[in-house]
């Protein structure tokens, strides 16, 4: 894994140690591994962290920035490509982000996924609800009381109300996770305004497929730089996560595939997912 060799170019000031954290979905199990990753490291004055992600669970992204801000003084977030989703909300815990010119950030939004009565599996978000009472308004003409009332009946006709008390809980979950790393990342920022940076990012945006750039974060408050060296070497260790990650990696369908990988300069993990929810294996290599 050439590119992992590399890492020595993030620590030439001796103050800091490179850690990169690539995942094609935030799930609790990755939480061992890295914990043991970062007790290798020690702590240190900066830890820069080179992310690759495209979602996963909210709770498992709180519980990553929350540990990795144990092992430094500062969090640099390294963004050269996909950090969308909970990778999003992970990003929050940082003091700064490193974007890259091919940066992917997203809203925040929470959304559950569930089958309709003909098996077919969708996603609805809770912005999806949010918005349906003013969808009444501007698309059939309804005042704003006769279409919020409309709306709750639909909504109950169609989506339990347990299922929309849960829509509710999650985003207050989202909300509370973000002002909890936030204050991490700034806490001399008053309470008002990272509550202001969240709420954009849960609700400013009409999709949750919306792709953030590194300028959008920073335009919401967020500290956000661009650095062209360290991005370019940045994208070379993606490159080669982009080779190895994901199921489009596999040879045949059969095969069990590659998708987590923890690395320092010392060498990393990583983790192949197998079929039929077989348990994921964790495998060792060096970066020579």
């Amino acid at each position: 894994m050439t590119a992992f060799a590399q890492l020595h170019t993030f620590e030439r000031d001796g103050q800091s140690r490179a850690l990169v954290f690539g995942a094609t979905h935030l799930d609790a199990e990755l939480l061992p591994t890295l914990h043991d990753t970062l007790r290798g490291i020690g702590h240190v004055p900066r830890l820069d962290v080179i992310a690759y992600c495209r979602g996963g669970e909210v709770a498992v992204a709180r519980r990553i920035g929350l540990l990795l801000h144990q092992f430094t003084d500062r969090l640099r977030l390294i963004v050269p490509h996909h950090c969308q989703s909970a990778g999003t909300v992970m990003a929050l815990a940082a003091h700064e982000i490193v974007a890259g010119p091919l940066a992917m950030f997203s809203p925040i939004d929470p959304h559950l996924t569930g089958s309709d009565a003909q098996g077919e599996t969708s996603a609805l978000s809770a912005q999806d609800i949010r918005m349906f009472p003013k969808l009444a308004q501007d698309w059939f003409g309804l005042d704003e009381d006769a279409a919020r009332e409309r709306a709750l009946s639909l909504l109950c006709d169609s989506i339990s109300p347990a299922a929309l008390t849960a829509f509710y809980r999650s985003t207050l979950g989202v909300r509370r996770i973000g002002e909890e790393l936030l204050a991490l990342q700034m806490p001399q920022v008053p309470a008002a305004q990272r509550t202001a940076i969240v709420e954009t990012l849960l609700f400013g945006y009409h999709s949750h497929d919306y792709t953030l750039t590194g300028d959008d974060l920073a335009a919401s408050g967020l500290t956000v730089h661009h650095d062209p060296a360290l991005e370019a070497a940045a994208w070379e260790v993606t490159r080669e996560l982009r080779t190895r990650m994901g199921p489009e990696t596999r040879k045949s369908r059969d095969r069990g595939w590659c998708d987590a990988l923890i690395a320092t300069r010392d060498g990393g993990f990583v983790r192949t997912r197998q079929q039929d929810l077989m348990p994921s294996d964790w495998n060792a290599f060096g970066t020579a």
